[in-house]
C-alpha cells in the first residue's frame, strides 16, 4: 500500500482506497503510476498529464501488475524497460525534453523578471516625477525635505530645483519673522515687493489694513477715512465697511456752505432787526417757541419785549455787529433732518444822548431748527 496523491484533487489517499474520501472519486484499480515522473494517473488517460509520455499497453501491464506483489512489479517493470529495444531512445528523448523545459523556463523567468524590473523601475520614476511636482508647487518646507530624503536617486536637476526652491522659501520665512517683529508698515510693503506671491501674502495685507485703520481712527477726520478708503477699495479687508460707516457720519455732521451762509444770515438779520426796530423782521427768524435767554417757552412777543429794553432812555442808537467767526456743529435728528448748535460773539455799541459811546462783546450760543428757526438763545457779556 502507498500513500498517493489523488488524480482529482490532489487530496492524500492510499492507493488502496475505494474512494476519495474528499471528492468521491473511485481510487483502487483506478489509478496508475507512471513510469517517467512518478505520479499517480487514471488509466483511462492515454498518457501521463504530468510529464505528457504516452506509454502503449500501459492499461493492460499495470493491470497484471495490479495482480503481482510490489517487489515483482517494480522487478518486472525494469527488466521490461532494459530488455526494451526502445528503452535507449526514451532515455535519450526524455532528458532532451527535460532540457529544453529548463531552457524554456530559465527564459520565461528571465523575461518576467525583466518585465517586472522595468515595471518597477518605471513607477518609481513617475512616482518620482509626481512627487517633484507637488514639492515644487508647494511652500511647505517639509514638503521639500521630504523629497530630498526620499529621492536621494532622482535626477540632480531636480534636486538642485527643489533646494533651490527650499532655500527660496526658508529666506522668504526669515524676512516674513522680520517684518512682522518689526510692526512697521513699510516693512509689510517691502516684504511683499521682495516675495510676490508669498503664502503670507494676505496676512501681510491685513496687517497693513490694522495699521492703517487704528492711524485712521486715531485722525478721525473726514480725509483720513477717505484715504483708508481709496487706499483699501475692497470689502474684504475688515475695516472697509466701519470706514465707510465713519466718514458717513462725518460728512453728516459736516457743515457744508450753504449751511454756513443760511445759518449767517439768521443772525445777521436778527441783530439787523434789533438795529432799526423792527419787530416783523425780528421775529421772522424765531420759533414759535424758543428758550430765550434763560425763559422755557419763550414767545415772540418775549423776543420782541427784549429788543425794547435795551433802548434805555438814555439811548439814542445801537449798532450791532457779528465778528463771522461761527463754531457751528450739526447733528441729525431725523431722515435727512439736521440740528445745528451754534456759538460766535457779537459787539454792540451804543451811542447815548450824552454823547458818550458803549462797547460791549456778548458770546452768544444758539440753537437752530432743521425749519431754519432759532429754537434757543443765550447772550454771556465778555468782560474784557
Amino acid at each position: 500500500m502507498a500513500i498517493i496523491k489523488c488524480p482529482e484533487c490532489g487530496h492524500s489517499i492510499s492507493d488502496k482506497a475505494p474512494m476519495c474520501p474528499n471528492c468521491g472519486v473511485e481510487i483502487a484499480g483506478k489509478v496508475i503510476k507512471c513510469r517517467y515522473c512518478g505520479e499517480y494517473y487514471f488509466k483511462t488517460e492515454t498518457s501521463c498529464p504530468h510529464c505528457h509520455n504516452e506509454v502503449a499497453g500501459t492499461l493492460q501491464k499495470d493491470q497484471s501488475d495490479a495482480q503481482q506483489p510490489e517487489g515483482d512489479v517494480q522487478a518486472h517493470t525494469s527488466t521490461y524497460m532494459e530488455n526494451s529495444p526502445e528503452h535507449g531512445n526514451a532515455n535519450n528523448n526524455r532528458r532532451k525534453n527535460n532540457k529544453t523545459v529548463i531552457i524554456i523556463s530559465a527564459i520565461i523567468a528571465v523575461l518576467i523578471v525583466g518585465i517586472a524590473l522595468y515595471a518597477y523601475n518605471k513607477a518609481q520614476g513617475n512616482k518620482e516625477m509626481e512627487e517633484y511636482n507637488i514639492a515644487m508647487n508647494s511652500n511647505d518646507p517639509m514638503v521639500l525635505q521630504m523629497y530630498l530624503d526620499n529621492f536621494k536617486d532622482a535626477p540632480q536637476a531636480h534636486i538642485d530645483s527643489i533646494s533651490a526652491h527650499l532655500q527660496r522659501i526658508k529666506l522668504q520665512d526669515q524676512d516674513w519673522t522680520d517684518a512682522v517683529v518689526s510692526g512697521s508698515k513699510t516693512a509689510l510693503l517691502e516684504y511683499i515687493k521682495t516675495h510676490p506671491n508669498s503664502p503670507y501674502e494676505e496676512e501681510a495685507l491685513a496687517k497693513i489694513d490694522s495699521i492703517d485703520w487704528e492711524l485712521c481712527k486715531k485722525t478721525n477726520t473726514a480725509e483720513a477715512y477717505q484715504a483708508y478708503i481709496d487706499g483699501h477699495a475692497t470689502d474684504k479687508y475688515n475695516h472697509y465697511e466701519e470706514a465707510m460707516i465713519a466718514l458717513k457720519k462725518i460728512k453728516l455732521s459736516e457743515v457744508s456752505i450753504d449751511e454756513r451762509q443760511a445759518i449767517s444770515n439768521i443772525f445777521h438779520n436778527f441783530f439787523l432787526s434789533i438795529n432799526t426796530k423792527d419787530e416783523n423782521s425780528l421775529t421772522a427768524n424765531v420759533s414759535d417757541f424758543i428758550n430765550f435767554l434763560g425763559k422755557q417757552d419763550a414767545t415772540k412777543n418775549d423776543v420782541v419785549s427784549f429788543m425794547h429794553k435795551l433802548y434805555k432812555i438814555d439811548v439814542e442808537s445801537m449798532i450791532w455787529g457779528i465778528s463771522g467767526n461761527y463754531d457751528i456743529g450739526k447733528k441729525e435728528i431725523g431722515d435727512e433732518q439736521y440740528e445745528y448748535n451754534t456759538t460766535f460773539t457779537a459787539k454792540q455799541k451804543i451811542k447815548k444822548t450824552d454823547g458818550t459811546e458803549v462797547v460791549n462783546t456778548y458770546r452768544i450760543n444758539a440753537k437752530i431748527n432743521p425749519d431754519w428757526k432759532i429754537t434757543e438763545m443765550s447772550m454771556t457779556k465778555i468782560v474784557e
